[in-house]
């Protein structure tokens, strides 16, 4: 019976995360790099950890642990773990760049990405120092409370920058905003909470499973169907006004980076412009640079956000 949970178990997580990676790559075709790359990115490396960290500590108790020993299963289940630390690691970054992308907040600079390891070094090095004092402990206890507090932390980043943007700067319509924050703060708690009871059995491991699979494809699934498309359909509405050309006249837009701007405010990809406009693509990337210097934006989201304000 248990097997056949986990082989259930396994053909939902392959979908989950073959369904989220699909869509994540059409949203970062769409609507160009800049702004759904960091998704696509925690997509590939959530799901890498999910298979690596998570399924292989079952593989090693389904297939080792009637005919190893319980020390050598130990180490086993520890290297596994720590060789699968990297990927949820950069997953959580990438969930913090998505997010921040969205609100409006540069995330890629030096000084956070330093901020961010320094922050995951510090409670790892804690939690090691106070369980190393419980000799009954192990690395498993160590790792389980590491997720714990640092999935709740990077959720509850995430969903807060979605919900309080910075300087209200958001891509999408309030409507979403207020779904998406709560939500994000419900998958926290799911695939947190199982963890705490794991050593009671086989089912909130589990129910931990589904929750991190399951929960995991909420973001690509929920921004294929409805947030950018909305926040770009209004971004076109606006551009086309006549409040536009005073936007190209303050900044000395050419007229072919003016057509270069609205359509990147309508979400078309590098060579989706290119095709549209009959220019080469380094004509494209050469144009989108000239805009970023005039306008003094470093992204296509500060871009569409530098629009959206004053036009």
């Amino acid at each position: 019976m248990i097997r056949f949970v986990y082989i259930l178990l396994f053909i939902v997580s392959a979908g989950a995360s073959a369904t989220g990676i699909i869509l994540a790559t059409r949203l970062r075709k769409r609507y160009g790099p800049g702004i759904f790359a960091p998704l696509l990115y925690f997509q590939v490396f959530i799901y890498t950890f999910g298979f690596y960290g998570i399924w292989g500590q079952v593989a090693i108790d389904l297939f080792l642990g009637q005919s190893v020993s319980q020390e050598l299963l130990q180490q086993l289940h520890d290297i596994a773990m720590l060789l699968s630390l990297p990927f949820l690691i950069f997953a959580w970054y990438m969930l913090i760049r998505f997010t921040g992308g969205l609100a409006g907040i540069a995330t890629g600079r030096f000084w956070f990405i330093a901020v961010f390891l320094l922050v995951n070094s510090a409670v790892m090095l804690l939690l090691v120092f106070i369980i190393a004092g419980d000799k009954g402990a192990g690395t498993g206890n160590v790792m389980s409370g590491y997720y714990i507090i640092m999935n709740l932390i990077h959720y509850f980043l995430a969903a807060y920058l979605i919900h309080f943007p910075w300087k209200g700067q958001n891509l999408i319509h309030d409507h979403d905003r207020k779904i998406v924050a709560p939500v994000l703060f419900i998958i926290m708690m799911i695939q947190c909470v199982p963890v705490m009871f794991m050593e009671r059995g086989e089912w909130p491991g589990m129910i931990f499973i589904f929750g991190f699979f399951a929960g995991n494809l909420f973001l690509p699934v929920y921004f294929s169907w409805f947030t950018l498309a909305h926040s770009f359909a209004s971004s076109k509405e606006t551009v086309t006004t006549g409040s536009f050309d005073e936007f190209c006249r303050k900044y000395k837009i050419s007229p072919r980076e003016s057509e270069v701007i609205m359509e990147i405010c309508n979400g078309l990809s590098n060579k989706e412009i290119s095709e549209k406009l009959f220019i080469s693509l380094q004509t494209v990337k050469d144009h989108s640079h000239h805009i970023y210097i005039k306008t003094n934006v470093k992204s296509r989201v500060q871009l569409i956000n530098l629009v959206k304000d004053e036009v």
